[in-house]
């Protein structure tokens, strides 16, 4: 039961008081606190407005070590989970692998070998989240992969599918002829860019093809995935890419097409974002692609250069500013953040992030480690209901109101205004018939009335 509500829009902690400002204001009062949809008996009709898609990324990059084993532990927070309006689940690489993080596969389809847990277990896990009406998507590896054997050259290049059936059983004939390292000579050259730990997969050989989308297609048909997260997708033609989505009918398919951006603020990730949008358009179907443009932009931006935001032509700056049904926003994942920390953004602004992606379009995608580790699902699942509540989806329109260095105010479909950064005073741009309904540290957002 919501009785009151803390809004905290200074740039410090509690302990600095009098130097920010704290309200705390009653429930009936002219500021109203938003209460999440799963409070009250609201279900059915928040459920309504549900028209857009909204991903959870399952794991972290040590989930393959939980002794309780990662899937178990998953299944008993689908509740939890589902309480973010999550509409897809990522879930890790399913199959056999040199590494116990699923990203250097050899058996593909030797399930009970993954450091994640059983094949039972990913099926009941599946099952659970099927039960609260979330979908499954795959972490696809399918660029390169591990071999079983050494050839007769002595190179680890003979290739076991798991079932003992011949199926994926390949030999160095599978492998991209300019792979050096591996190949025979005997294959196609690689169609995308080379990957050095282990054989690139030559995606140009029909049996290749074909081997995998029967893999493609079991892993929907028989374990229950719905879609794919297709791991290091520039290591393969976009024309390969569409041709597996034809064949194996995925529901859904988000393309993992990482590139440095750049020192340029403009050029940088103008050029940046026109790689991503090529890529979806020539996956083409049901290909989206991660906007790292969104994310490189946004983690420079809350650092007092929220300028960034708003390109020449008064759009968002990342793919959501082009092809917003096809970028999926994200704020971290196992990669950039986690323990790899590869490229994180900036741990104390992190909210900030969630109040941008979960109220402008494009697919939000919600890190594990940030709903549960990091203590944050309560406000996520307020951001997410909102979200919802005013059918916010990928295409949603968006008015930028001020984009300046310390202040960024936005304006989505005409029912819903968000602003982040330090600056207090948003200036007047908050129109009347608009109620605060979420506020944290340096962010807020409005709803219409």
């Amino acid at each position: 039961m919501v009785t009151g509500c803390l809004v905290w829009l200074g740039p410090s902690s509690p302990s600095s008081l009098p130097a920010f400002l704290i309200i705390v204001i009653a429930f009936n009062a002219t500021l109203h606190c938003y209460k999440n949809p799963t409070e009250g008996g609201q279900e059915e009709q928040i459920r309504a407005f549900s028209h857009a898609q909204l991903l959870f990324q399952g794991f972290n990059w040590q989930s393959s070590k939980n002794t309780q084993g990662w899937y178990r532990v998953l299944k008993n927070l689908v509740p939890q989970i589902a309480e973010a309006r999550v509409t897809h689940v990522w879930l890790p690489p399913p199959s056999q692998s040199a590494s116990p993080e699923g990203y250097l596969p050899g058996r593909y389809y030797e399930l009970d070998s993954s450091k994640y847990g059983s094949e039972g277990d990913l099926r009941e896990l599946i099952k659970a989240f099927h039960a609260s009406n979330i979908k499954c998507l795959a972490d696809v590896v399918i660029n390169h992969r591990t071999a079983a054997k050494k050839d007769g050259r002595g190179v680890w290049a003979l290739f076991e599918g798991g079932k003992g059936d011949g199926r994926l059983d390949w030999g160095a004939w599978s492998i991209c002829k300019d792979d050096t390292q591996y190949s025979d000579g005997s294959g196609n050259v690689d169609t995308g860019d080379g990957y050095g730990p282990a054989p690139d997969i030559d995606h140009l050989n029909q049996r290749v093809q074909k081997e995998l989308t029967d893999w493609l297609t079991w892993l929907k048909t028989d374990v229950g995935f719905d879609g794919w997260r297709l791991d290091f997708a520039k290591g393969y033609s976009t024309e390969v890419t569409r041709g597996y989505i034809q064949r194996a009918q995925p529901e859904f398919v988000v393309g993992e097409v990482w590139s440095s951006m750049g020192s340029d603020p403009v050029q940088g990730p103008e050029a940046h974002r026109r790689e991503l949008d090529n890529w979806v358009r020539g996956a083409g179907g049901v290909a989206t692609a991660f906007d790292f443009t969104t994310k490189g932009v946004l983690q420079s931006a809350v650092k007092d250069e929220l300028w960034r935001l708003k390109d020449p032509q008064g759009r968002p700056s990342g793919l959501i500013g082009i092809s917003p049904e096809k970028a999926v926003t994200f704020i971290d994942n196992h990669d950039t953040g986690s323990t790899q920390n590869y490229w994180p953004f900036p741990g104390d602004k992190v909210m900030q992030g969630y109040a941008y992606i979960l109220t402008h379009p494009g697919i939000p995608s919600i890190f594990y480690d940030h709903y549960f580790d990091w203590g944050l699902g309560k406000e996520i699942k307020l951001l997410a209901g909102i979200r919802e509540k005013n059918a916010i989806k990928p295409g949603s329109t968006v008015e930028i109101l001020a984009a300046e260095k310390d202040m960024y105010v936005a304006r989505i479909d005409g029912k819903v205004i968000t602003k982040i950064g330090s600056r207090y005073d948003a200036g007047g741009l908050i129109p009347s018939g608009f109620r605060m309904v979420a506020a944290g540290k340096d962010y807020a957002v409005w709803e219409k009335i």
